[in-house]
């Protein structure tokens, strides 16, 4: 860093505390303070921190060049307008907001005025991610699984912006090809939105994505799986784990009581560097917003996988017969 930059944290929930606690460690920063309208639960973090307690996040607005946006989706979009509009630098966790319209308003005010402005895909900073765009290069199937036990904790958002944003975003990267159909069930379980999503998507160069997301499961389970002409890659979230499988060879062996099928594989395992996928992210956003780095990701690839979040919303929401909760106009 070239100085040392102030910072705030806007929510003082569970996410909002991981982004404290980083912030708090990392050389360069200077962590003011944190706002949350509920003292209750924000004040006990600032003191823990040894930083400022605002119940008012506009209270920041003098004292901080950036901030982390951690708050409920509804509220993302005011509150980065006016922080933005007030010149400061944003992250907003995911989904920036849950309006198309509106997230790209966002980002035309933080182009219009030179700031920094990212979106919390904190997966992309997973060092397996990193490695398996290394080895991925024309899969033909995607299998993603995201899955995991109800947090009663996510009241304003359903499973889709919650979790398989990640998997869209991850997937959109990967495959190389504009979407050609878009295929999608879902159910209620614990919520009214959506608890358990299936989506299927076809690529027009013909890779099939088939992507799961639960929070009515008891196990948690974070894998992606790419098959390719010679390798099948399974990745693991939550390890930080890549292995390739090579088929080496396979043969039918036919005896007179059964027919046998054997094949041989070498089993390849990618070295992962394992650092907090978080503290990346928040180092590279302020890299960007005090050193004018170049982001990680383009504005359009930001605002595609919202879109395609978005359009699958909708799609449930046709099912239903509900009003969308969500638009991806």
């Amino acid at each position: 860093m070239n100085k040392d930059i102030k910072v705030g944290v806007i929510g003082a929930g569970r996410m909002g505390q991981y982004h404290v606690g980083v912030y708090s460690e990392m050389t360069g920063v200077n962590l003011v303070g944190i706002a949350d309208i509920d003292e209750t639960r924000g004040a006990p973090v600032a003191e823990k921190y040894l930083t400022s307690h605002y119940t008012d996040y506009s209270d920041l607005f003098d004292k901080v060049d950036a901030v982390s946006i951690a708050v409920p989706t509804s509220l993302h979009y005011d509150i980065a307008k006016e922080c933005l509009t007030a010149g400061i630098h944003c992250l907003v966790e995911k989904p920036v907001s849950n309006n198309l319209e509106k997230a790209e308003e966002l980002f035309r005010i933080a182009d219009n005025k030179n700031l920094a402005l990212h979106v919390g895909h904190v997966e992309r900073f997973n060092g397996a991610v990193q490695e398996l765009k290394k080895v991925v290069h024309k899969p033909i199937l995607i299998e993603s699984r995201r899955l995991g036990p109800f947090d009663k904790r996510i009241q304003d958002d359903g499973v889709v912006l919650d979790l398989m944003i990640h998997d869209i975003d991850i997937i959109l990267n990967l495959v190389d090809s504009p979407i050609k159909e878009l295929n999608v069930i879902g159910s209620s379980v614990f919520t009214a939105r959506e608890d358990v999503v299936n989506v299927q998507i076809m690529f027009e160069n013909g890779c099939l994505a088939n992507i799961i997301a639960s929070r009515a499961t008891q196990e948690k389970i974070r894998t992606l799986a790419v098959t390719q002409e010679k390798e099948y890659v399974v990745l693991d979230y939550t390890s930080q784990d890549i292995l390739v499988h090579h088929r080496v060879s396979s043969h039918h062996e036919l005896t007179r009581k059964e027919l046998k099928y054997k094949q041989e594989a070498v089993i390849e395992r990618i070295f992962v560097h394992r650092e907090n996928p978080l503290k990346l992210e928040l180092r590279h956003f302020l890299d960007c917003a005090n050193n004018g780095a170049k982001r990680y990701t383009s504005v359009e690839n930001e605002l595609k996988s919202l879109k395609v979040a978005l359009i699958v919303l909708e799609k449930i929401a046709l099912i239903q017969g509900k009003t969308p909760v969500a638009s991806a106009v």
